[in-house]
């Protein structure tokens, strides 16, 4: 008992039943026995809970809910999670479990209650936010929705995605974002998904990197979900050429299979060995652009250079003469097709700038010849004499400087795509295909190697950019690429870009 309000009259905190079973007893009998009775100190209403807690605990379970709010009261009132621990002989973990449930919104405590939703249900309640738990009762009261529970609540709490502090390749310490422990079992979860992503994949790409310094090969990262398997490849240790290859889960678990090459590329490596034993040289390395890549990457260059060589008459005359001297695969003479090598890069070329520029001054010098838009090209002729005579006749009536104009109309007709003569007069000019060219829907379409626009998200953003998104799928390694370039989603525009392969000179 505890004084209630006035020194004359007192409460009882715990043992009511029993004063009153006593007086029921006195009232029949006459009398009865004295009860034992403690004075607890007015105000100390956290004694006064445990006090009628403990009561409770002895007589028969209590109901489950009301210890959840009483062991929150007692922490509102002064009392550690040591001491209720000790009070009450539960473990200090048990007692944080308690303490979870407790901090639960009221609404849900009584859903509990009422038996309306189950004990796994409310476990994985206490690893949502205070927003996420009126989110949950929201569609808990709606008759049209169906709010999530047991296995599904948890993975509606991290957005599909419960990933597993034990997956991390990165240190904890060293994540800036919150962590979810589930006091119901051995987990721990990341709250953000795409913040645990982006540290795994700088996890990834440092490892990958370890990997290269230790002079493996190469280190295939594979697309999150996809699976080695064992049964396509050859265990190949590490100084026959064997690479690693890195797997990645949707869960963030990473595995690294070392020693290993494909069915084929072993069967190619013995292949090399037995050659260099015999003397045979080895089979070229796989390219590192595809053959409509090539295509693309050869008409956009040729057609930046033949553009070029309008403004460099003299260069043109010495080409030519070269030409007629050593001869070419076009000198016959006959014009650059052009071919495409599908109708993408047809339309590409068809609204490149380098293009359209050439066709205005060849339509001048058409005019100049005296001959009609419609005859298109001016070289190609089939070298009949009257043909070759009447034109030369009409060219004796030109200046010089007109004669060059047509004259180097004439050499970029020829100049043959993808030859090193695109090269060569290419670096001499110092053409700067970033003038007439930029990167297209056509450019990206063909671009599918993961690694190499991993190579050119580098340039754009840096290391860490592209560290950042080691594992992610090409298309979106080219969507981040494309918001470097136009400056969407955030990104810094990066201007005058220009891939490697269409620089002068030319690299990998």
């Amino acid at each position: 008992m505890r004084p209630n309000g006035s020194p004359e009259t007192f409460e009882i905190v715990a043992g009511g039943r029993r004063y009153f079973a006593a007086k029921t007893v006195a009232g029949e009998r006459g009398e009865a026995e004295p009860l034992p009775c403690a004075i607890m100190e007015d105000g100390d209403d956290a004694d006064a809970l445990e006090a009628s807690l403990i009561e409770n605990i002895a007589r028969l379970d209590p109901d489950e809910v009301s210890q959840w709010e009483t062991f929150t009261r007692l922490i509102r009132e002064g009392r550690t999670i040591a001491d209720i621990a000790a009070t009450f002989g539960l473990t200090q973990h048990q007692v944080k479990r308690i303490l979870a449930l407790g901090e639960l919104l009221p609404r849900i405590r009584e859903a509990y209650r009422r038996e309306e939703i189950d004990a796994e249900t409310v476990r994985h309640l206490t690893m949502a936010s205070k927003a996420q738990q009126k989110d949950w009762l929201a569609l808990f009261a709606d008759p049209d929705s169906r709010a999530p529970r047991g296995c599904q609540l948890k993975q509606w709490l991290f957005g599909g995605q419960s990933i597993s502090t034990k997956v991390a390749l990165f240190a904890i310490e060293d994540y800036p974002g919150l962590i979810v422990s589930d006091l119901f079992g051995e987990e721990s979860y990341f709250a953000d998904a795409d913040l645990f992503w982006l540290k795994q994949n700088e996890a990834i790409a440092a490892r990958r990197d370890a990997y290269r310094e230790a002079g493996w090969s190469d280190v295939i990262v594979l697309e999150p979900g996809q699976h080695f398997h064992a049964w396509d490849y050859e265990k190949t240790p590490k100084k026959k050429g064997g690479k690693v290859f890195m797997s990645v889960s949707h869960h963030g678990e990473v595995g690294s299979q070392e020693g290993w090459l494909s069915r084929k590329e072993a069967r190619r490596a013995r292949d090399q060995s037995e050659a260099a034993e015999a003397g045979t040289p080895d089979k070229p390395a796989r390219p590192e652009l595809t053959g409509p890549m090539q295509n693309y990457v050869d008409l956009h260059r040729h057609a930046a250079v033949r553009l070029a060589l309008l403004d460099h008459p003299a260069a043109a005359l010495r080409l030519m003469v070269a030409h007629a001297i050593a001869g070419s695969s076009l000198w016959q003479v006959r014009i650059e097709p052009q071919r495409a090598a599908n109708q993408t890069v047809a339309a590409s070329l068809a609204a490149c700038k380098a293009e359209a520029a050439f066709a205005n001054k060849r339509r001048a010098v058409l005019a100049l010849l005296g001959r009609s838009d419609e005859d298109g090209t001016i070289a190609g002729g089939n070298g009949g004499g009257i043909g070759t005579a009447t034109l030369f006749a009409h060219l004796l009536t030109l200046s010089d400087d007109d004669v060059l104009r047509v004259l180097a109309i004439v050499m970029a007709e020829t100049l043959e795509a993808g030859s090193a003569v695109v090269e060569a007069l290419g670096n001499h000019l110092h053409v700067d295909l970033a003038a007439c060219w930029q990167p297209d829907d056509a450019f990206f379409d063909l671009l599918r190697d993961k690694e190499i626009a991993n190579s050119m998200l580098a340039e754009l953003g840096g290391k860490h950019v592209a560290d950042g998104n080691v594992a992610e799928k090409v298309r979106t390694q080219k969507t981040i690429i494309r918001d470097f370039l136009s400056g969407e989603s955030g990104r810094e525009k990066v201007g005058s870009w220009l891939p490697r392969w269409m620089k002068f000179p030319v690299e990998s």
